[in-house]
């Protein structure tokens, strides 16, 4: 059985598996659940961490120095087993670092480790991606939290999205799992998008900029969560039909561009961290009632 962690400060408790370390639920003091509970039907997922890159990629290759390298949707992390390193009541670490079947798919010597903190009633979510290389390692990074939709308490009403400052970023599409460069209005009016179900028919709704770095999802004067990232310029909405969850997405990189390379450098937003430099990533989720 892989190890697993589980946080309580009274207001709120998380447990994170090894696997991926990854978040396999968020539960309030009044025994209420945020956080999806991965139920295969729909999807097996519940906030993954996304590393070497996200989203996917042509024919699952990814061109690294002009060599191909298989490479599933989001990357590899989501996949392998962590190491704990550090662990108490309110926060813990993970660590992974490259291994001989790392090296196989992505030829560099890197560390991600993941830490979980609750602050209050709420959690924050940091990943520090470290080159230990001795040549420039090109990556992209997110996050892809689910949460239960509707909120615990609030069934039957209206939830939305509330983007900080009114901002209404283009949206872009997927095709087949791959960017569409075509860029559409905006369906944000004043920051706020009501959700239903129909927004995702043409799959996850991409936000490559100008989404800010702050919403609150949720119930207008109801329940909701303010959630908020660092570092991390591209934001996706996402469901399944017919799911009960909502995933938020903050992301620095989207998949491949339709028709574009498979070079991981060309992906959009890919980053290259030199020898000996990290990188650090985080978003805080505050759940109210």
């Amino acid at each position: 059985m892989e190890q697993s962690v589980q946080l309580d400060n009274g207001q709120i408790s998380i447990e994170i598996a090894a696997m991926g370390a990854e978040m396999q639920s968020i539960t309030g003091a009044d025994g209420r659940s945020w956080l999806w509970h991965g139920d295969e039907k729909y999807w097996t997922g519940r906030a993954p961490v996304l590393f070497p890159i996200v989203g996917k990629t042509p024919n699952d290759m990814i061109g690294i120095g002009g060599k191909d390298y298989a490479m599933a949707s989001h990357g590899f992390a989501r996949r392998r087993s962590f190491e704990l390193v550090e662990a108490d009541a309110d926060h813990c670490i993970f660590k992974l670092e490259a291994c001989d079947e790392t090296l196989a798919s992505y030829p560099f010597q890197f560390r991600l480790q993941i830490e979980y903190r609750l602050i209050g009633a709420g959690v924050a979510v940091t990943g520090t991606v470290t080159n230990l290389g001795a040549n420039g390692m090109p990556f992209q990074f997110g996050y892809h939290p689910a949460f239960v939709w509707p909120l615990p308490g609030a069934e039957g009403k209206v939830h939305e999205i509330r983007l900080s400052g009114d901002a209404a970023p283009a949206l872009q599409r997927l095709r087949n799992g791959l960017l569409t460069t075509q860029r559409q209005p905006s369906p944000f009016r004043a920051g706020r998008l009501r959700l239903e179900p129909g927004l995702f028919a043409e799959d996850a709704m991409i936000f490559s900029e100008g989404a800010g770095e702050s919403l609150v999802y949720g119930v207008a004067g109801g329940q909701c969560i303010e959630f908020s990232w660092t570092g991390l310029p591209n934001l996706a909405l996402w469901t399944k039909r017919g799911a009960p969850f909502l995933c938020i997405e903050p992301w620095h990189g989207t998949a491949a561009k339709i028709g574009g390379s498979n070079d991981i450098m060309h992906r959009p937003y890919a980053l290259m961290l030199k020898p000996g430099v990290e990188r650090v990533f985080g978003y805080k989720a505050l759940f109210k009632h």
